[in-house]
């Protein structure tokens, strides 16, 4: 599995979404800023602190289900929302309320801008493809069907396990496991047998934890050292650098 840069007991491939396969993770970033500095601004004035998209978002947001990362950014500002439910209207004050008024900004803003894969990332899930290993996306996305055939990428992929299938089977988003511990059983592999590809800290953890055979840290933002203490094998800074490559 040399030429792939994964050792040789990998079957199989479980690949984040934004940041890893597509550029939306800034537009996530974009949204979530737009989302919590409006709501910072209602809620203390005019001198609020807003909502940093790169600490804030890689700390408390990045990688997480819609909600957990309102609850978990929240809580580091020490506010805490009524949990509301998944029909709360965009501008209702509780955890599903900004969530919904994040997803509409996001969805806003891909239909403005479009979707663009990283080259490198396809070039080698092409690869994969054609090493005969087999191919998974897992995303705490609920948009993530729609950003993949966005992207052009939607038929590199067998499995899908994103933020609808995650809700439709109750299971709990990163940094825990379960969500590519189920894309691995929907490929018929033990966690052993596949790769995780991954550029967010939870996702890290997550892998770390879910006992899988290789776990790649994709290092988009200058935090590869991070990647690392959080259970990285591997960091590069796009998925083509592995060709060629040593595990």
């Amino acid at each position: 599995m040399t030429s792939l840069g994964l050792p040789s007991g990998i079957r199989a491939c479980l690949f984040d979404l934004d940041g890893v396969l597509t550029r939306t993770a800034t537009v996530h970033a974009a949204a979530w800023k737009e989302t919590f500095d409006a709501f910072l601004r209602a809620r203390d004035g005019a001198d609020f602190r807003p909502f940093d998209a790169t600490r804030d978002y890689d700390e408390y947001v990045d990688g997480m289900p819609r909600a957990d990362g309102v609850r978990s950014f929240l809580a580091s500002r020490g506010i805490h929302l009524p949990e509301g439910t998944p029909d709360d209207p965009p501008e209702r004050d509780t955890v599903q309320g900004l969530g919904a008024r994040k997803n509409v900004l996001v969805l806003q803003k891909i239909k403005e801008l479009g979707v663009e894969a990283y080259e490198g990332s396809v070039r080698y899930v092409h690869a994969v493809r054609e090493a005969g290993l087999r191919r998974a996306v897992v995303s705490s996305s609920a948009n993530c069907h729609d950003v993949l055939i966005a992207a052009g990428i939607d038929d590199l992929f067998e499995v899908r396990v994103d933020g609808l299938v995650a809700a439709e089977r109750r299971l709990p988003g990163k940094p825990h496991p379960d969500t590519f511990l189920a894309a691995a059983r929907d490929l018929g592999m033990e966690p052993g047998q596949c790769a995780v590809f991954e550029d967010a800290l939870a996702g890290m953890d997550a892998g770390r934890s879910g006992n899988f055979g290789f776990v790649v840290g994709v290092d988009r933002v200058g935090q590869a050292e991070a990647l690392r203490e959080h259970g990285a094998d591997v960091v590069v800074p796009d998925l083509d650098q592995l060709l060629g490559g040593p595990p």
